[in-house]
C-alpha cells in the first residue's frame, strides 16, 4: 500500500506503531496464588447460590474462572473443599455482623438490632445467604444455617435468662424461647429473601412487635386449653 504523500512523517509513524501494537497478542495478566484462590471462592459462592451444592460442578467453576480443572483441585481438593470454605466464610460473616450489632442495653432494642442485622445481611449478601440456607449433606451440623441460628439463639438465651429471672419466670425456659424467637426471625428472613417487601425496617418492626409484646405478656405457667378439656 503506497504512502500518502500529503501525510507527514509523524502521522505515518503513529499509524505504523498503532498497527504494530494491534497485531501483538494480548497477554493475560497472571494472578498470584492468593488472588486466584479469592477469585475461585467468589465464583464458587455465586454458583453455589444459583444452583446449590449438588448441581454445581468443578467444570463450571473452572470455566467461569478461565482456568483448568486441576487449578481448582490444587486450591481446594475438590468441590467439597471449595464449598466448605465458602460456607465457613459466610457463617463467620453473619455471626460477626449480628454480634457487632448487639450493643443496646434494653432487651427490646437488642431484638431490633438482631432482626435488622439478619435482614441487612440478607439484603446486602444475598448470594451468601442463599448458600447458607441450601442445606448440604457434605457438611456436619456445625457448618450450615441451622448452626448459625443456634449460635445466635445462645446469645439471645443469655439475654432472656436475665430478663426471666428479674420477672420471676423460670430461667431454664430461656433456651426454649430463644430458639422460638430466632427461628421465627430466620424463617421470616428466608421468606423475605424472595419477596423483598415490605422494606427491612418494617419487617424488623413487626417481628419485634410480635416477639416483644408476646414476651411482655407471658403467663408464668401456660397451659393448653384443648388438653384441659
Amino acid at each position: 500500500m503506497a504512502e500518502n504523500p500529503s501525510e507527514d512523517g509523524g502521522k505515518r509513524r503513529r499509524r505504523t506503531a498503532a498497527a504494530s501494537a494491534s497485531a501483538k497478542p494480548t497477554s493475560r495478566i497472571r494472578m498470584s496464588a492468593a488472588q486466584r484462590r479469592e477469585q475461585l471462592i467468589s465464583i464458587g459462592r455465586q454458583i453455589f447460590a444459583e444452583r446449590g451444592f449438588d448441581a454445581t460442578s468443578i467444570e463450571e467453576v473452572a470455566s467461569r474462572a478461565k482456568v483448568s480443572k486441576p487449578v481448582v483441585y490444587e486450591h481446594f481438593g475438590g468441590k467439597e473443599g471449595l464449598y466448605a470454605v465458602v460456607v465457613d466464610r459466610e457463617v463467620r460473616s453473619l455471626l460477626d455482623r449480628i454480634t457487632t450489632a448487639l450493643t443496646a442495653g434494653h432487651p427490646r432494642e437488642l431484638l431490633e438490632q438482631a432482626a435488622l442485622a439478619l435482614l441487612g445481611y440478607i439484603e446486602e449478601e444475598t448470594s451468601g445467604f442463599r448458600v447458607l440456607v441450601r442445606e448440604s449433606p457434605v457438611l456436619s451440623a456445625t457448618g450450615n444455617f441451622s448452626s448459625v441460628m443456634n449460635d445466635v439463639a445462645h446469645q439471645v438465651e443469655h439475654i432472656l435468662g436475665a430478663e426471666f429471672s428479674s420477672r420471676g419466670y423460670d430461667p431454664k425456659l430461656a433456651e426454649l424461647y430463644a430458639q422460638a424467637l430466632v427461628g421465627m426471625v430466620a424463617l421470616t428472613g428466608r421468606w423475605w429473601l424472595e419477596v423483598r417487601k415490605p422494606r427491612k425496617e418494617t419487617v424488623a418492626a413487626h417481628l419485634v412487635n410480635i416477639s416483644w409484646n408476646g414476651l411482655s405478656h407471658l403467663e408464668a405457667k401456660p397451659g393448653l386449653i384443648t388438653v384441659g378439656r
